[in-house]
């Protein structure tokens, strides 16, 4: 393989926010929210890297060569025998972090993606396949990955440990999702840390029916959310480290709304149906006030490459 070119000037990339899981699809279910980072590079002839992060992350997220970000550019580099002497990054970062908003899987396809439009050719030389491969190697389940790399809802899965396939089946257009933020964090690898090795035989049936009535209560039938995002595998694992999350996620459902866990919490994802909304802002009393409430558009586009500001 001859030495890749890289083209001239910035490039600017946006890449949306994910929720995982959505109750029962645990590690194979992510959709894409309308909450973006920005990233802006330019690769220099001048040796190394110079990193500028705005936003969530600004002054706690590395800025050498241990950023994600930058891993993740690297990586890309690498897939497509590229070598720069050295490259600009800005991030202007809008996902929260440690709050199950999918930052993480965010930074690195907001990462491979900038790589990738940074060679001259780059999309013949790195495919969207490719990069959801190559993601793997930074986290092992491909739901938010797939979310930000394709936009929608996905269903993902892993071929083996260093392949993953996804697809994004219809969203009805009365599916609305809301995210509750809290102020603090959780890290993903504790929240993991917590669930058992083995589950009861009537929990993985549970979670294996509700998880196909959520495709298509997702896509055809959104009177079903509450019902099809029931989950029996992994929140009541995790309810005694986010027990606020816990006790929400309890109050919403027993109002009739499909509540549940984002991602590795400790944000609640809500899924309403457009149609009955006449009870929520009475509901939604019992989010404690430092919580952050938003109606978020789902992402159809996923990471994408954009004209740079004027």
């Amino acid at each position: 393989m001859s030495a890749a070119t890289f083209v001239s000037g910035a490039v600017r990339i946006m890449v949306p926010a994910s929720s995982a899981n959505l109750g029962p699809g645990f590690d194979s279910m992510g959709l894409a929210l309308a909450v973006h980072d920005e990233l802006i590079a330019m690769v220099t002839n001048d040796v190394g890297i110079k990193v500028d992060v705005e936003g969530e992350g600004a002054g706690s997220v590395s800025t050498d060569e241990t950023n994600l970000v930058v891993r993740a550019m690297n990586r890309g580099f690498k897939a497509m025998n590229a070598e720069p002497a050295g490259f600009i990054l800005k991030c202007r970062n809008a996902i929260p972090h440690g709050r199950g908003l999918g930052s993480s899987a965010s930074a690195v396809i907001g990462g491979l993606a900038m790589a990738r439009s940074l060679v001259e050719g780059g999309e013949n030389l790195l495919s969207d396949q490719q990069i959801l491969n190559i993601a793997l190697e930074f986290e092992n389940h491909p739901d938010n990955l797939s979310a930000a790399l394709y936009g929608g809802f996905n269903v993902s899965w892993l071929n083996g440990e260093d392949s993953a396939g996804a697809v994004q089946p219809i969203v009805h257009p009365d599916v609305v999702p809301i995210v509750l933020i809290p102020p603090h964090e959780l890290e993903t690898t504790k929240a993991r840390g917590v669930l058992p090795q083995q589950i009861d035989r009537s929990a993985a049936c549970h979670n294996l029916s509700r998880t196909a009535l959520l495709v298509y209560a997702i896509s055809h039938d959104p009177k079903l959310l509450l019902e099809a995002t029931s989950d029996q595998l992994h929140q009541d694992a995790r309810a005694h480290v986010y027990p606020e999350t816990s006790i929400i996620i309890s109050q919403l459902r027993a109002q009739d709304i499909a509540a549940v866990a984002s991602g590795a919490g400790p944000a609640v994802l809500l899924l309403i149906d457009r149609n009955n909304v006449h009870d929520l802002e009475e509901a939604l009393a019992v989010v404690p006030a430092e919580w952050t409430r938003i109606a978020v558009p789902i992402d159809f586009d996923g990471v994408r490459v954009l004209p740079l500001p004027v």
